[in-house]
This record gives C-alpha cells, structure tokens and sequence, in this order.
C-alpha cells in the first residue's frame, strides 16, 4: 500500500536542523502508538538534514520506511517520510514543490531564528493529504498509467484478431462457395504473414 507518512520544513544551521514546519498523517498507526511513531520520524527527520549536504538530495531507507530528503543551496530542507512503495520520483517532486512554496510564503530572515510556532504554513497538510495517492498529483506518473492501459488494450485487441483469424481460416476450409484457387490464394497468403503475427 503506498503511504505518507511525515512531511517536514526545517532549516539546516551550521551545527544543528531547526524545526519549522511539519506535517503528520499517522491514522494507520494505534491511537497509542501515535505519540512514539510522530517523535521517532521528527528524530530521524532532523537527523538525516543535518547529515545531508548543501545543495543534495538522498533517500534512506530507515526499517519499514523511506526518508526522502532535500537540503537546498539556501539551507532550506524538506523531508518526506513513506512507505517502501511510494515513488522515489514523486516524492522528491512533492520535497522541491513545498520547499518552493515555502521559501514564496516564509521570508528567508526568519528561517534561522523560527519555530513550529512561529511559522504559518497551512499548505503542508494540504500537500500531505494530496500527494498520498502519488497517480493523482503528479502529471507523469498518471501518463504512465494510461500507457500502460491502452498497451494492455491494444494487446487484448491484437489477441481478439488473431482469434477471429483463426476462426476466419475455418471458415475459408468450410466454404463451398470458395474456388479452389481462391482457397489456395488464402493458405499461401496466411503462410506468407504469419511472420507478422503476435502471441
């Protein structure tokens, strides 16, 4: 099941990653176990920004989760918590889309000194809720998907004319009003392209 998790905004000091903004969806979690998942992920999410370089992006794979990350050249950093499942492609898009909007929203001067108190940024639950059904909000993940269905499509079609065809080829052997000449003309021009067949 693809799932998200914990999506956060903190910026990277020189020693250490300040909390700004973060965003949790943990219903598929005990009601009390909630409270111990929530802290372990905001470690690991503070951990892994100050781990990570300047201008880098990496995923980590943390037990049963995946810990997507982004530090900009500004020192801004996101991190994007989920399951095995979700799309590494996605996931970073979604890091880069809310890093974007939050640097438009929140004033650079205030990302050194600000708290989760102290920031407004209501967009990240949005962005939580949207991005968990990764073909729905993002653009090339849902044109994959239709690829997929019209090639299946397609295969079932080029299937359902290869079965008339061999049903056609019954046919022509059963038909009276057939010459033998126009018989013959049909098994040369049906051996002729069975180079072409699919199956």
């Amino acid at each position: 099941m693809v799932k998200l998790y914990a999506l956060s905004v903190l910026y990277k000091g020189t020693n250490n990653a300040i909390w700004l903004k973060s965003a949790y969806d943990l219903s598929a979690f005990g009601f009390f176990q909630r409270g111990s998942v929530q802290e372990f992920m905001a470690f690991v999410s503070k951990t892994i920004v100050e781990r990570t370089q300047t201008a880098a992006r990496q995923s980590v794979k943390e037990g049963e989760y995946m810990c997507h990350v982004y530090v900009r050249g500004d020192n801004l950093g996101g991190v994007l918590i989920s399951d095995h499942d979700y799309p590494h492609r996605v996931s970073h898009t979604l890091i880069t889309k809310v890093l974007d909007d939050f640097a438009l929203s929140v004033p650079a001067a205030l990302w050194p000194v600000g708290s989760e108190a102290t920031i407004s940024f209501p967009q990240l639950y949005t962005y939580l809720a949207k991005y968990q059904n990764p073909r729905e909000a993002d653009a090339m993940t849902k044109i994959q998907e239709e690829l997929d269905e019209t090639k299946i499509i397609l295969h079932n079609t080029i299937e359902a004319v290869l079965e008339r065809g061999e049903k056609l080829d019954d046919l022509v052997a059963k038909s009276e009003g057939l010459s033998m000449q126009s018989k013959a003309f049909y098994k040369t021009a049906r051996k002729t392209n069975s180079c072409c067949t699919f199956g």
